[in-house]
């Protein structure tokens, strides 16, 4: 079989990039968040199409810190690196404000494809930022967040990158601001719009009402967006609908769980099922691959 892309190997694609063709070919498109490598094999074997590296869940997984803008370009870059290894599947991750001005997105974007990343989010939140679902976000002006869609669209310089404008204005502002920041950042270059934290299924139907698509949904459990299924999105007029932390609140849930069983009663024999066997997760890791290289190798 063969194995991931290297790192920045130019992956084929028949249209417009390896979004653009899986919208296309499937419509709207649910893909879970990953953290790690490990994370996004598992997706992968689940069948997802697509990934995407969440900020939120790096900066939990590798500081122990929340969303608060502590993470930094460098460490979002060796996680995209990691994972984009990993796996087939293409890869979005999200980059937050870019990490600066519009040179340093430039040099965001080019670490990413680098990296063999296959798009960004990109967002206009006053820097340190913080997860869209938490209080007290704050916008920067749209003047200052548009020439950063436009530094992204000419560093991606007709290569395959798929750029999504996430505005996060319709907390800190309101709707109307919100969807006039997608529209306009369409209009800059950037591929999909994304606004961010809809309170109701209504608006999540004003903004499909008003902007043109591919749309992103953020299905956040327990945040401000109702949660609904891939179907209801699509009716919705929406073709990417993220589930970013859904991975995260699931092992740290699985892991939290184990570990006060195994500190109350001493050993895991009786919830071995609740644990992914021996044998399973060396297949997952692809184990068997290197005994053969090894066998390859071998002193004969």
């Amino acid at each position: 079989m063969k194995g991931p892309a290297a790192e920045g190997e130019s992956r084929p694609s028949t249209g417009r990039g390896r979004v653009h063709d899986l919208i296309a070919a499937h419509g709207t498109l649910m893909f879970p968040g990953a953290y790690d490598a490990l994370s996004a094999k598992l997706v992968e074997r689940a069948g997802f199409e697509l990934t995407f590296i969440s900020g939120y869940s790096v900066s939990a997984a590798r500081l122990g810190e929340p969303d608060f803008g502590l993470l930094t370009q460098t460490e979002i870059v060796e996680a995209a690196r990691s994972v984009c290894r990993a796996v087939h599947i293409p890869v979005i991750v999200d980059a937050d404000t870019g990490y600066g001005n519009p040179l340093n997105v430039i040099r965001t974007v080019e670490e990413l494809i680098a990296a063999g990343a296959a798009g960004m989010f990109l967002e206009d939140q006053v820097w340190p930022k913080r997860c869209g679902h938490m209080k007290g976000k704050k916008v920067v002006p749209l003047e200052e967040y548009l020439p950063k869609i436009r530094a992204a669209a000419d560093a991606r310089a007709g290569r395959d990158f798929f750029i999504v404008a996430r505005t996060d204005a319709r907390q800190a502002i309101d709707l109307d601001e919100a969807i006039r920041r997608v529209l306009a950042a369409r209009e800059a270059g950037a591929d999909a719009g994304f606004v961010e934290a809809p309170s109701s299924i209504e608006e999540l139907r004003e903004v499909a009402r008003r902007v043109p698509g591919p749309l992103v949904a953020n299905m956040l459990e327990r945040g401000v967006t109702p949660l609904l299924t891939r179907d209801e999105l699509r009716d919705l007029g929406y073709a990417l609908a993220v589930c970013p932390l859904t991975a995260i609140y699931a092992a740290a849930k699985a892991m939290k769980d184990v570990y006060s069983h195994l500190r109350a009663h001493g050993t895991t024999r009786d919830i071995l099922d609740r644990l992914l066997p021996f044998d399973e997760f060396h297949d997952l890791v692809r184990l068997e691959e290197k005994y053969a290289l090894d066998a390859k190798y071998a002193d004969r």
